[in-house]
């Protein structure tokens, strides 16, 4: 049921989410995931591909996976982007198929954030880099965003960026030092081995 109420929110403001949201943070994405790249790009929880459209002239090829057809559908309608329902926790993706993986504001939404970042490692190929960005925690207003999610019933897990790091390194990912940027935000950036 929790993810069924859960795609509920996200399918009612599709329409809108890009306008809502704004443009991502171009320069500062690329230079954390350090494109370009020649490999494939995922954009995980992706939803309307906001972020993963802007980056998609920096890697070979950029799929988004999310649970909302409704933000899919947005999504399909940017050119160069490949769109398919998917949940994080359980990929159709072979191991190491990626060279570079973004997890833009959808951690905190994942029903099963440990089993997620597990399956990410798996499908981020060796050498290749995850990158995640979450609301800092850390921030009043981010608190607040917090209890107002969980009053809508969107069971959001927020945790502290030291906390995703510490996740990362749990399923044997390598994680760069913490960036903080803007009023609310955190980027954890994680590597996988050779």
């Amino acid at each position: 049921m929790s993810c069924f109420l859960r795609n509920r929110h996200f399918d009612a403001i599709a329409f809108a989410y890009d306008l809502f949201m704004g443009p991502p943070l171009t320069d500062e994405l690329a230079g954390l995931l350090a494109l370009p790249v020649r490999g494939w790009l995922l954009d995980a929880g992706g939803g309307t591909g906001r972020v993963s459209a802007a980056l998609r002239n920096l890697a070979g090829g950029v799929a988004v996976a999310d649970l909302s057809w409704s933000m899919l559908r947005q999504a399909r309608k940017k050119r160069g982007l490949a769109a398919l329902q998917a949940r994080t926790e359980a990929l159709p993706f072979p191991d190491g198929a990626f060279e570079r993986i973004i997890v833009v504001d959808a951690l905190h939404h994942f029903s099963d954030r440990r089993a997620a970042l597990a399956e990410l490692g798996r499908v981020l190929s060796p050498g290749g880099r995850l990158l995640v960005e979450e609301p800092d925690l850390a921030r009043p207003a981010v608190k607040v965003v917090a209890v107002l999610e969980k009053l809508l019933l969107m069971e959001s897990h927020f945790l502290f960026p030291e906390g995703v790091a510490e996740e990362l390194r749990g399923v044997g990912l390598f994680p760069l030092p913490i960036r903080r940027g803007g009023s609310f935000r955190a980027w954890i950036a994680a590597d996988k081995p050779r």
